[in-house]
């Protein structure tokens, strides 16, 4: 089930009713239900794996607490169980064929042994939301949770189980049973933000991810100016997309009295590589810090094992999105960015405004050549995509629409689009923007209410809708 869709439209009322209607007791398995439900709507076998995980996880939580002396190799056995689950579905193949590439090298024929399997939706996000809880158990940091029903209820929340934010137990479980009350504040600035999340996703992220696809579908097709839109274009395809869903969950959530924390902080207008890092989908930046950087002796050892760490995790981090040479590069770049900002290019709060700007245009710039390897079916057409931009610039008579079509009437809208989205998000690096509009007469706010919906259902009925980008993950 798409938050955009007609089922969801749907769904999301009947819940919304039932769980403000029945006492505070049975709330917690309305979420439960209806997050299965939910998951099940895609297809409904799979079920059986957010089962397991939730089952190990929580067994291993308990077994922590009941045997300390054994509480590591616990630890190890969820470990194990949950990251081989996700290992089988989502990197077996891809795992098999790099072996068998590597074998062809050194003259030794190999046939890949390969298993023909569908990725679960968000089988990444919820794997690492139990291992935390794990772990968290294992440091001592909470304690393991009783009551079966609503620790699944908490793995399984609805509208943050396919593609996050990867919640920390601390602060989502105790909200699964505390008791509230309704609050219209809480739930109209909800549906303010989830209109907001739609509008990146129905009318930015889908028309952008039109033109994108068609030059990455035809690469050898492409002009100048088709390689360089693609680039650009994803570069806000992707943030929109994935911001917009993050929006979307948690206004979600507020609707049931929920909150989840912030996925998105503005993060193009970064002065840093660090600091994007730090505003990009902060649930798995923290999460990869927590239980990655840190564990490896994180900065404590000196500058050469903090290189060595950083470079680690973000390899890891690269191949925890997708079973693709393409995103271990994408993340290895990412590190070394960082390795490289550190030692030559240390952020300084003094620094002057114009180097500031160029420090911005800097990290931007970066950012939409890196997106290249994330978004390329290979490394082969990310190198393509790079080299026959920078080579189309010293022919000008190819910057010209060629597969993409592109029309300026349709540009003219998309950069208006894209001018909204950065002007909002510009406005939100002092202040809250939504809570700004609320607070403004009545004439003034519903006028920016109905032109919002207005943009998003002009934007997007050319381009129709499609799944969000993250969902492959």
């Amino acid at each position: 089930m798409l938050f955009n869709s007609l089922a969801f439209a749907v769904f999301l009322p009947i819940v919304f009713l039932a769980y403000w209607a029945v006492p505070h007791k049975f709330r917690w398995p309305i979420l439960l239900v209806s997050s299965y439900y939910f998951y099940m709507s895609w297809n409904p076998e799979y079920v059986v794996l957010i089962f397991l995980t939730t089952a190990v996880s929580y067994g291993a939580a308990l077994g922590i607490e009941w045997a300390p002396k054994a509480k590591k190799w616990i630890l190890l056995l969820a470990l194990g169980i949950c990251l081989g689950v996700l290992f089988v579905f989502k990197y077996f193949n891809f795992f098999s064929a790099s072996v068998t590439g590597l074998l062809s090298l050194l003259a030794i024929p190999m046939h890949p042994v390969t298993v023909s399997l569908l990725l679960p939706v968000g089988i990444s996000f919820y794997t690492f939301q139990t291992l935390s809880y794990v772990i968290d158990v294992y440091r001592g940091e909470i304690p393991a949770e009783r009551n079966f029903g609503v620790y699944a209820a908490f793995v399984s929340f609805f509208p943050q189980l396919v593609a996050g934010p990867i919640e920390r137990t601390g602060n989502l479980l105790p909200q699964i049973t505390s008791r509230k009350t309704f609050d219209y504040e809480k739930a109209s600035y909800g549906l303010k933000l989830m209109a907001w999340g739609f509008f990146k996703k129905l009318a930015v992220a889908d028309v952008l991810g039109k033109y994108v696809d068609a030059a990455y579908g035809s690469l050898e097709l492409c002009t100048g100016f088709d390689l360089f839109a693609a680039i650009f274009f994803f570069t806000i395809q992707i943030y929109c997309d994935f911001s917009g869903y993050s929006d979307i969950a948690i206004g979600t959530a507020k609707l049931l009295g929920i909150d989840l924390m912030t996925n998105f902080k503005s993060p193009y207008f970064s002065l840093s590589i660090k600091e994007f890092w730090s505003r990009w989908h902060i649930s798995l930046s923290t999460w990869f810090r927590d239980y990655v950087y840190i564990p490896l002796g994180g900065n404590r050892r000196g500058s050469r094992k903090r290189d060595r760490n950083l470079v680690i995790t973000f390899l890891v981090s690269g191949l925890w999105h997708g079973a693709n040479w393409t995103y271990v590069v994408w993340g290895g770049i990412h590190g070394i960015a960082q390795v490289v900002e550190n030692h030559c290019f240390p952020l300084k709060k003094d620094t002057p405004k114009g180097w500031r700007f160029l420090r911005w245009l800097g990290v931007f710039v970066f950012c939409n050549i890196a997106w290249v390897f994330f978004r390329a079916e290979s490394l082969k057409d990310a190198w393509y995509v790079l080299t026959q931009a920078a080579l189309s610039l010293t022919r000008p008579g190819s910057f010209f629409p060629g597969v993409t079509g592109l029309e300026m009437n349709d540009l003219c809208f998309i950069l208006f689009s894209i001018g909204l989205v950065a002007g909002f998000d510009f406005l939100s690096l002092k202040q809250d923007v939504i809570a700004l509009v609320s607070r403004q007469r009545a004439p003034i706010r519903w006028a920016c209410y109905l032109a919002l919906v207005w943009l998003t259902l002009c934007l997007m009925l050319p381009a129709g809708t499609s799944e969000f980008v993250y969902f492959q993950f």
